[in-house]
């Protein structure tokens, strides 16, 4: 037999690295990152984008509702309060819906358009540009900033320094203390902080993530990106061939290299040369430092500052735009992108699956919850006029914001008697607890053990319909 192994052609491809002779302070992976400002629509976009996230961020713990604070996770009191709903841990189940949604809402989105998550929203990129943003105010843009790092210390480089990092750590603090506002009332939280009158424990927290952030946002910037983030290594998982991410056209780009604006189409053609001019603005501009002319990369968080700078280099140049662009695999061979895809419809259909449960456990869940303790002293016991009678203790937590009525009843017996309150009110977001008894005609028990049910209803006028039953055990065991 003559079986052949088939063979498939894995030449390396070759990655084109600028020249030193043609581009002065390149660095390494390990060394400081100078970017370039650009300007752009996909930089418009990104900047209105963040600014109106950032906006929710630092309003939304000041919003009031009913009197109180909209939005407060209060860790203290086990109680997260989202408007007119209130969370507490027995309903973690909703907490864990939520992550769900969210998971596969990233999986949907990356399966679609890559990495735009780390570009877009995430809060490490944009108070990683915020920062950027205050060094060129201070310090210039990126040539001058590489400059000013070259000189000897002076008069005019502390005081640049110095602005720049009391800048840093104002936005830090702000956005620790609107971050801890959300864990703790945010009105107490920023007269206490800055009168000196806040607890250990907050202003421990405060100036944990004000330290976070400071690092994060001014000294690590990519290596969180490129070395700590999770979502940076397994990102690849979810892409395809139809997956939309910041691309390089190799076929249109190369050959690279400097050329005349007046160099017609036909010339370049003749000479082999592609539209790349090899100006490396495309590198400057990316905050992570890489160059996308090298291939698909996972340290690219997809945030377009490359497009924009190519593009406005193809404008002035003369050329058509797109020579980096939002584009899939499959458009770079000459085909098509499906969007209508079985991994993409999958994360489709799941996520609105995940959704659909999510809202049903919103909309069935019931803001009363109610705990049966039996007395553990004894099984029964026979009161003075001949009634078998068993003790109970009623935990009844009000999970609303309102303080609410309730009726306690109990089924499962023979006209039993009840002793103790049947009537209570109970304050939004307490937890009453109730010493009860029951007792019943012996001769109307059939077994030694009778499952019994306490119903406790809302009764407040005007209210939802709003009733929890809960099982327990009626014990005579001396029939």
């Amino acid at each position: 037999m003559n079986d052949q192994i088939p063979v498939k052609d894995i030449t390396p491809v070759k990655i084109h690295q600028p020249e030193s002779s043609k581009h002065n302070n390149q660095y390494t992976p390990r060394s400081h990152i100078y970017v370039r400002a650009v300007k752009g629509a996909l930089d418009t976009f990104r900047r209105t984008f963040g600014f109106f996230f950032l906006g929710m961020f630092a309003l939304l713990p000041w919003l009031q509702f009913n009197g109180q604070q909209a939005i407060l996770f209060d860790l203290a009191e086990q109680r997260f309060t989202i408007f007119n709903l209130t969370l507490w841990p027995q309903d973690l189940t909703l907490l864990a819906w939520i992550f769900i949604v969210a998971a596969y809402a990233l999986f949907f989105v990356t399966t679609f358009a890559g990495r735009v998550w780390c570009g877009f929203m995430c809060p490490q990129t944009t108070w990683t540009f915020i920062f950027i943003w205050f060094e060129e105010v201070f310090e210039g843009n990126r040539n001058k900033r590489i400059k000013l790092d070259e000189r000897k210390m002076d008069f005019d480089k502390f005081w640049r320094k110095s602005a720049k990092h009391l800048s840093w750590v104002i936005v830090s603090l702000l956005t620790a203390l609107t971050f801890v506002g959300y864990f703790a009332p945010i009105r107490e939280l920023f007269v206490d902080f800055f009168t000196l009158q806040t607890g250990f424990w907050i202003t421990v927290w405060t100036l944990f993530f004000a330290l976070c952030t400071y690092g994060n946002a001014g000294w690590l910037r990519e290596i969180m990106c490129t070395h700590i983030c999770p979502y940076a290594r397994f990102q690849s998982v979810m892409f395809d061939k139809d997956t939309l991410t910041v691309t390089y056209d190799a076929a249109r780009g190369e050959s690279r290299g400097p050329r005349s604006r007046k160099m017609d189409k036909e010339t370049r053609e003749q000479k082999n040369i592609g539209d790349c001019v090899d100006c490396n603005l495309c590198v400057q501009v990316c905050p992570t430092g890489i160059d996308i002319r090298n291939g698909l990369q996972y340290e690219c968080i997809d945030c377009g500052k490359c497009i924009d700078a190519c593009n406005d280099t193809m404008d002035k140049m003369k050329y058509e735009r797109g020579l980096i662009r939002f584009t899939s695999e499959s458009e770079l061979a000459g085909g098509k992108s499906h969007i209508l895809r079985p991994k993409l419809v999958g994360y489709a259909v799941v996520l609105l699956v995940m959704v659909a449960l999510l809202c049903l456990e919103l909309f069935t869940r019931v803001p009363l919850a109610v705990d049966i303790i039996r007395d553990r002293n004894s099984l029964y016991r026979e009161t003075n006029d001949g009634l078998i009678e068993n003790v109970y203790t009623l935990k009844i937590l009000n999970k609303s914001q309102f303080e609410q009525q309730y009726q306690i009843s109990v089924s499962g017996l023979t006209d039993p008697r009840i002793t103790g309150e049947q009537t209570i009110s109970v304050k939004g977001g307490e937890v009453f607890t109730l010493p009860i008894s029951v007792a019943v005609d012996p001769y109307s028990i059939k077994e030694t053990v009778t499952n019994i049910t306490f119903d406790v209803q809302a009764i407040n006028a005007g209210e939802q319909d709003v009733v929890q039953h809960e099982s327990s055990k009626f014990l005579y065991p001396d029939l």
